[in-house]
C-alpha cells in the first residue's frame, strides 16, 4: 500500500475521533440534540470547504500541467523543426507532472541549441563579409533569418576556412610580387606614376584588395618592369662590350680604364647614363685616331677569318682591308664586316669548333706519325715510345669518328641552308680527303727517299767499303731489348701501311737522308768489311759480293775493288 493511502486512513480515523470528541464534549455538556445536529453540520460544512479548496487547487495544478505539455510540446515541434531534428519522443507511459517536466528541459536544451547556431551564423557572416571585401569575392549564400542546420554549418566554416586559406595565398604571393616590384623600379630609377603603382608601393598591405584581377594587374607590372630591367641591362651590355671594343682598339691604358670601372656593372639609369657618355667619348676619340681603330678592326679581322676557316679568295673579296684612305666610311665598311663575321661565327660556332678540334687531333696525329718515321726514336727512354705510340692509335680511333660525326652535322646544316660548308674555300669533306691524300703522297715520297738513299749507300759500300760504326753506348749498357724495339718499329710500320691515306693539313713531313760515309783513306786497299776489327773476307765471300753487284745492275763486275779482283 502506498504511503498516501496510509495517510488517508490515518486521516480518516484522526477525523472521526475528532468528531467522537466533539459528541462527548457535547454531550458533556449538555447540548441538545438540535443543536448537535447543527454543530455536526458546520463541521461537515468546514471540511467540505476546505476539501473542495484543496481539490480545486489541485485541478489547477493539473490544468496547468496540461497547458504548459501543450505549450512545450508545440514548441518543441517548432525547434525540432528550425533545428532540423528528429521530434520529441517520451519513452513509455509517464505522469503529467513528469512529463511536463521532460518536455520544458527538452525546449531549454533546444532554445539554448538555437541561441548557438544563430551566434555562429552571425560570426561566420562577419568573417565571411571581411574577407570577401578584402578578396572581392562574392558574399556565402545562407538564410540568415532561419536556423542553420548542422550541415549548413560545416559547410560554411569550411567555406570561410577556404577563404581564409585563399587569402593567406595571394597576400602572400602580393607581398612577394610588391617586394620584385620595388627592386625593379629602385634598379631602374622608376616613380610609381599611375594610382595602382601608388596603392601597390606606398599603401598598407592589408589594405590592398587581394582580387584575381588585382593579382593579375600587379603580375602583368612586374613582367613589364622585368621586361625594361631585361632591356635596360641589354643595353647596358651592350655599351660595356662596344667599350671593350673601343678601348682595345684605341689601346686605352690600364689606368684609365680602371678609372670607369664602377659602371662595368650594374644596369641602373645612372649607370646607363654613365655607359653612353663613356661610349660617346670613345667614338669622338676613336675619329681623332682612324686608322689606329681600322688597323685594330683589321686585326680582330683576320682572327674571325681564321676562326671561320675563310679561303684567301674569300678574304680578298673584302677589298677595303687593303685601302690606305683611312676614313670614316672606311671604317664604317670595316664595322660592318666585323659585324657580319660575329654573326656568322655565332651561328655556325658548334661547326667551327668541331672543325677546329679536327684540325687540333689531325696536327697531333701528324707529329706522332713524325715521331714513329725518326730512327732515333727507339732509345725507348722514360717509355715514351710506348706512350706515343698508344696516343698515335688513339688518335688514329679518334679521326675517322669526328670526320663521321662532322659529316652528318654538315649535312644537316647544308639541307637547312641549302649551300655547302666551306672551309678554306673547299667543301670540308673534299678539303678532309685532300689533306688524307697529301699525307699518303708524302708518306710515298718518304718511302721512296729512304730506299733511294739505302741503295746509295750500299752502292757506297760496295765500291768503298762501309765504315767503321763505333756504337755511342757499350754494350753491356745497351738494354737487352732489341727485338721488342724491332717487333714495335713493325707494329708502327704496318699501322702506317695501313693508314696510307692520311694527309697533313700544312703540308708534307721531309725526311732528311744521312750524309753518305767517305771512303776510308790509306795506303793500304781495305777491305769491304761491315765491322772494324773483323778479319778479310774469304774467297767465298767474293763471290757473293759479285752477285750482289749483278743484281744491282752495275757496271763493277770487271774492276778492281779495293785491292780485290772480281
Amino acid at each position: 500500500m502506498r504511503r498516501s493511502e496510509v495517510l488517508a486512513e490515518e486521516s480518516i480515523v484522526c477525523l472521526q475521533k475528532a468528531l467522537n470528541h466533539l459528541r462527548e464534549i457535547w454531550e458533556l455538556i449538555g447540548i441538545p440534540e438540535d443543536q448537535r445536529l447543527q454543530r455536526t453540520e458546520v463541521v461537515k460544512k468546514h471540511i467540505k470547504e476546505l476539501l473542495d479548496m484543496m481539490i480545486a487547487e489541485e485541478e489547477s495544478l493539473k490544468e496547468r500541467l496540461i497547458k504548459s505539455i501543450s505549450v512545450c510540446q508545440k514548441e518543441l515541434n517548432t525547434l525540432c523543426s528550425e533545428l532540423h531534428v528528429e521530434p520529441f519522443q517520451e519513452e513509455g507511459e509517464t505522469t503529467i507532472l513528469q512529463l511536463e517536466k521532460d518536455l520544458r528541459t527538452q525546449v531549454e536544451l533546444m532554445r539554448k541549441q538555437k541561441k548557438e547556431r544563430k551566434q555562429e551564423l552571425k560570426l561566420l557572416q562577419e568573417q565571411d563579409q571581411e574577407l570577401c571585401e578584402i578578396l572581392c569575392m562574392p558574399h556565402y549564400d545562407i538564410d540568415s533569418a532561419s536556423v542553420p542546420s548542422l550541415e549548413e554549418l560545416n559547410q560554411f566554416r569550411q567555406h570561410v576556412t577556404t577563404l581564409r586559406d585563399t587569402k593567406a595565398s595571394r597576400r602572400e604571393e602580393f607581398v612577394s610580387i610588391k617586394r620584385q616590384i620595388i627592386l625593379c623600379m629602385e634598379e631602374l630609377d622608376h616613380t610609381p606614376d599611375t594610382s595602382f603603382e601608388r596603392d601597390v608601393v606606398c599603401e598598407d598591405e592589408d589594405a590592398f584588395c587581394l582580387s584575381l584581377e588585382n593579382i593579375a594587374t600587379l603580375q602583368k607590372l612586374l613582367r613589364q618592369l622585368e621586361m625594361q630591367k631585361s632591356q635596360n641591362e641589354a643595353v647596358c651590355e651592350g655599351l660595356r662590350t662596344q667599350i671593350r671594343e673601343l678601348w682595345d682598339r684605341l689601346q686605352i691604358p690600364e689606368e684609365e680604364r680602371e678609372a670607369v670601372a664602377t659602371i662595368m656593372s650594374g644596369s641602373k639609369a645612372k649607370v646607363r647614363k654613365a655607359l653612353q657618355l663613356e661610349v660617346d667619348r670613345l667614338e669622338e676619340l676613336k675619329m681623332q685616331n682612324m686608322k689606329k681603330v681600322i688597323e685594330a678592326i683589321r686585326v680582330e679581322l683576320v682572327q674571325y677569318w681564321d676562326q671561320c676557316f675563310y679561303s684567301q679568295e674569300q678574304r680578298q673579296a673584302f677589298a677595303p682591308f687593303c685601302a690606305e684612305d683611312y676614313t670614316e666610311s672606311l671604317l664604317q665598311l670595316h664595322d660592318a664586316e666585323i659585324v657580319r663575321l660575329k654573326n656568322y661565327y655565332e651561328v655556325h660556332k658548334e661547326l667551327f669548333e668541331g672543325v677546329q678540334k679536327w684540325e687540333e687531333t689531325w696536327r697531333l696525329f701528324l707529329e706522332f706519325e713524325r715521331k714513329a718515321s725518326d730512327p732515333n726514336r727507339f732509345t725507348n727512354r722514360g717509355g715514351n715510345l710506348l706512350k706515343e705510340e698508344k696516343q698515335r692509335a688513339k688518335l688514329q680511333k679518334m679521326l675517322p669518328k669526328l670526320e663521321e660525326e662532322l659529316k652528318a652535322r654538315i649535312e644537316l646544316w647544308e639541307q637547312e641552308h641549302s649551300k655547302a660548308f666551306m672551309v678554306n674555300g673547299q667543301k670540308f669533306m673534299e678539303y678532309v680527303a685532300e689533306q688524307w691524300e697529301m699525307h699518303r703522297l708524302e708518306k710515298e715520297r718518304a718511302k721512296q727517299e729512304r730506299q733511294l738513299k739505302n741503295k746509295k749507300q750500299t752502292e757506297t759500300e760496295m765500291l768503298y767499303g762501309s765504315a767503321p760504326r763505333t756504337p755511342s753506348k757499350r754494350r753491356g749498357l745497351v738494354p737487352n731489348t732489341p727485338g721488342k724495339a724491332r717487333k714495335l718499329n713493325t707494329t708502327t710500320m704496318s699501322n702506317a701501311t695501313a693508314n696510307s691515306s692520311i694527309r697533313p693539313i700544312f703540308g708534307g713531313t721531309v725526311y732528311h737522308s744521312p750524309v753518305s760515309r767517305l771512303p776510308p783513306s790509306g795506303s793500304k786497299p781495305v777491305a769491304a768489311s761491315t765491322c772494324s776489327g773483323k778479319k778479310t773476307p774469304r774467297t767465298g765471300r767474293h763471290g757473293a759480293n759479285k752477285e750482289n753487284l749483278e743484281l744491282n745492275g752495275s757496271i763493277l763486275s770487271a774492276r778492281t775493288f779495293k785491292g780485290f779482283q772480281i
